[in-house]
């Protein structure tokens, strides 16, 4: 059974955009879209709030989950997450 997380990134002046554009014109979307149990990595934009990003990321189980938040590119995310200044609610 898959897992889906759904992340809300929040920023102001059109960060959490800025981040999501980072995260995918870095490279670093498809690298995450490569691991292993990945099966959805997706960004969408919530049409009443400009200031607000949705990830939709999804995951064929737990194991693939915690070796995706052992691997280095949590803290490629993390990075750009504060470096935007956002705030993040799953």
């Amino acid at each position: 059974m898959s897992i889906a997380v759904h992340i809300f990134y929040t920023g102001k002046g059109g960060s959490a955009r800025a981040f999501a554009e980072e995260m995918t014109q870095s490279g670093t979307v498809a690298k995450i879209r490569a691991e292993e149990g990945n099966e959805r990595y997706d960004y969408f934009f919530p049409m009443d709030n400009a200031e607000t990003v949705l990830l939709v990321d999804q995951w064929r189980d737990q194991a693939a989950i915690d070796a995706h938040h052992a691997s280095p590119m949590m803290k490629t995310i993390s990075e750009l997450r504060e470096k935007h200044g956002l705030s993040m609610k799953v």
